[in-house]
């Protein structure tokens, strides 16, 4: 009998198997289906301390976790932040998944959420953030990620996301509602049951809004980010 995939060819008592020309890969699912259909990933070994959960993908190319924000305020292990200033406590703290990418696409001009007025920065690719009710790609930001600094085209990997451990393709990782899973060679996060999430890759990236509708996406020919 053939398999989708391969069939195996007997001669003179050898065993040998040839790919199918036929075969086609099933597409891969869209990014919410695929933070609900993956199996979740068991978390121990990606505790980043102060209850986050963080990880590379297997080609260094983006760095996320699953953590906490009050107000802008961002708790990152491989970020400096001001997320335990005491003057902060008093701010709601909510769930939050945030990455990072050594090489990524520019934000779409639809996309550019803050004008970064009176603070002399740009609005810059190359992070995302989703809370339980929102998606966002890009921020106000001067120079490079992390991420960047240490695994982009002049990077050096010495710093906190070198300590990191990789989330293998299709691992899949849950804190406090929110999800992430590496896959496409990208990584998608958010809130399956609100139907808002992101998928990022070097190439393009996609932000899904609520019930999934209105998915806006910078393909592979938008222009990236120095």
């Amino acid at each position: 009998m053939f398999s989708l995939a391969m069939f195996a060819v007997t001669l003179a008592g050898c065993s040998v198997t040839v790919a199918d020309p036929d075969y086609t890969p099933p597409a891969p699912l869209p990014a919410l289906e695929q933070l609900k259909q993956a199996p979740l990933t068991d978390p121990t070994a990606f505790s980043a301390g102060g209850d986050m959960l963080a990880f590379v993908t297997a080609d260094r190319n983006v760095v996320c976790a699953l953590t906490s924000a009050r107000g802008p305020h961002l708790n990152l292990p491989y970020e400096t932040n001001n997320f335990s200033d005491s003057g902060n406590a008093k701010l709601a703290t909510v769930p939050v998944a945030h990455c990072e990418l050594a090489a990524y696409p520019a934000p779409a001009a639809a996309d550019i959420g803050d004008d970064c007025s009176g603070t002399g920065l740009g609005y810059l690719g190359g992070a995302a953030l989703v809370t339980p009710d929102k998606a966002r790609y890009g921020e106000c930001r001067s120079g490079v990620t992390q991420m960047e600094a240490e695994y982009g085209p002049k990077g050096t990997p010495n710093g906190p996301v070198s300590k990191l451990p990789v989330l293998p393709d299709g691992g899949n990782l849950e804190r406090n509602g929110l999800r992430c899973s590496a896959y496409r060679s990208g990584v998608a996060c958010g809130n399956v049951s609100g139907g808002v999430g992101f998928f990022i890759s070097r190439e393009h990236y996609e932000l899904i809004s609520a019930k999934g509708k209105n998915v806006q996406t910078a393909p592979a020919t938008a222009p990236k980010t120095p």
